[in-house]
């Protein structure tokens, strides 16, 4: 028996499994063995949903505060003195000097253009000794993409140090995985030129 008899043989054994494919768009279908589509589902978020309240910030350091888009509400920013909000990608509406930026939480997005637009307004509050917030949705992967690219550029860290500052204050962090890896690449103090 040929090595080529063999294989199909042995392929004949294995379970027929089913796999959930979710595109980047949110649509999600089922494959089955060769078949490319059995049946479409309802599409998802491309995001993580947020079930409960997650409206404490965080102060990574003086003047600047991490968090989910609950953090937003007014009576949070009133009671942490927050003066002013970055948001990425979630556009809230609020009263206090806010910028927002559009950002993707996907590993494919550029981060370089990104963060120019966001850490010199994350600096300019923090240098004037306002208070400062960073979101996205969940607080999560875009929210530590700023934060520890901030603490890399403006305090000359390392990627492992600044991520370490920033996971110790908010175990929750998780920058995806092309953020995490853009971020290794980056020089410490020089992120935006």
């Amino acid at each position: 028996m040929s090595f080529l008899e063999k294989l199909k043989k042995q392929k004949q054994k294995l379970k027929e499994t089913e796999t959930v494919v979710t595109s980047v768009d949110g649509q999600r279908r089922v494959e089955k063995g060769d078949a490319k589509t059995i049946s479409s589902l309802t599409p998802c978020h491309g995001f993580v949903v947020d079930t409960k309240p997650d409206n404490i910030p965080i102060e990574i350091v003086d003047h600047l505060f991490i968090g989910s888009q609950d953090c937003t509400d007014n009576s949070v920013l009133e009671a942490n003195n927050i003066r002013h909000v970055l948001s990425l990608g979630i556009n809230v509406d609020i009263d206090i000097n806010h910028k927002f930026v559009e950002c993707l939480d996907l590993p494919e997005t550029d981060v370089t253009s990104i963060l120019k637009e966001c850490l010199p307004f994350v600096h300019d509050g923090v240098r004037k000794k306002e208070n400062v917030l960073v979101h996205c949705n969940a607080g999560v992967s875009r929210t530590s993409l700023v934060a520890i690219a901030y603490l890399m550029h403006y305090h000359n860290m390392e990627f492992e140090d600044a991520h370490a500052v920033v996971k110790e204050k908010r175990p929750a962090i998780q920058p995806n995985a092309g953020f995490r890896k853009q971020l290794m690449n980056f020089k410490p103090g020089n992120i935006i030129k």
